[in-house]
């Protein structure tokens, strides 16, 4: 039977994290210090797990692993994208992903391509995009030198913003963030720079990655131009924000009724980010909700949105 599966996140604790998980998405937390929710996820640092049909009970790394059809029988040792909804109470360090062949040489998994959808920020709020330095060596110097002020990009924030952040860029969400994150299944992060801030937990300053941040940023900085486009069906709309190697990214906005056929990725991953309604597969219906996050299989290949609904979605790229 074609149906979603849906799935439970795994939370991760952060020295910048908060308890808007909880306010926002009614989500039972850890601690009031949660940053991360792992909403859709095949990592060994924090795998969901899947909540109905067949694979109940099951995480998705065993689903990857021992059922590949559902997949369309994609290839590759893991299941390639993460989905992430941040709460930055504080801001994030200063930091930049490898990419997939450093990552391999050095961390043994992924590199890190990601974007962020700018769910909710603050009066003011910004985040680091980019820096400033025009070679490799003069990077080195800033970084060497602490010039901190000089090397990064500071960037005004709203909701409905939408960020993409290829491997390589020197980035940090600001104090006041809320963001959906899609990403490649990595957990390596170089750290640049924290604000000189000491862990509680260990009362010590949080590793830096100096000469790894220095390796992997790319050199000069370039923004990636995003060609965002939008079609109206009715009264719902449906945003593609960005069509890259590693991955494609939705936003559904359904009102009323919306009706969605993959086109040729195998599997759709979903997040509703507000409202209620139903999903509909194969004749049967689904409630959806806020804070509820799926995975359409290969099985699912059409579906029916109705209700009132705010969904980012996506589908694995040609590199993924």
């Amino acid at each position: 039977m074609a149906e979603p599966y849906f799935l439970q996140p795994y939370f991760q604790e952060k020295i910048w994290g908060g308890t808007k998980l909880h306010d926002e998405f009614g989500y039972t937390l850890p601690s009031e210090r949660t940053g991360e929710c792992w909403a859709i996820s095949a990592h060994l640092h924090g795998p969901s797990t899947v909540a109905n049909g067949p694979y109940a009970g099951q995480t998705l790394i065993e689903v990857w692993r021992d059922h590949r059809d559902v997949f369309g029988d994609a290839k590759g040792d893991v299941f390639p994208l993460l989905t992430k909804i941040l709460d930055a109470e504080a801001d994030l360090s200063v930091q930049v992903h490898p990419d997939d062949a450093y990552a391999a040489e050095h961390e043994h998994e992924l590199g890190k391509t990601e974007c962020w959808y700018i769910i909710a920020a603050d009066p003011g709020a910004e985040l680091i995009y980019g820096h400033n330095a025009k070679s490799e060596a003069e990077l080195a110097d800033m970084i060497h030198s602490e010039d901190w002020q000089g090397l990064f990009r500071h960037v005004p924030v709203k909701a409905g913003d939408f960020f993409y952040v290829p491997s390589g860029t020197i980035h940090a969400l600001g104090k006041g963030i809320m963001a959906l994150e899609t990403q490649q299944s990595s957990d390596t992060t170089y750290r640049l720079y924290d604000y000189d801030r000491v862990d509680a937990k260990t009362g010590k300053k949080r590793e830096l990655h100096i000469q790894q941040s220095i390796d992997t940023t790319t050199v000069p900085f370039v923004a990636p131009k995003l060609a965002i486009t939008s079609q109206q069906f009715g009264d719902s709309k449906v945003t593609t924000f960005v069509k890259a190697p590693y991955f494609t990214v939705y936003e559904w906005q359904v009102k009323g009724e919306l009706e969605l056929t993959r086109q040729s990725a195998p599997y759709t991953l979903v997040s509703v980010l507000a409202g209620q309604g139903e999903i509909t597969v194969d004749g049967q219906s689904y409630p959806l909700a806020k804070g509820q996050h799926c995975l359409l299989p290969f099985a699912v290949k059409k579906w029916q949105l109705s209700g009132d609904l705010q969904i980012i979605a996506s589908e694995p790229g040609k590199k993924a």
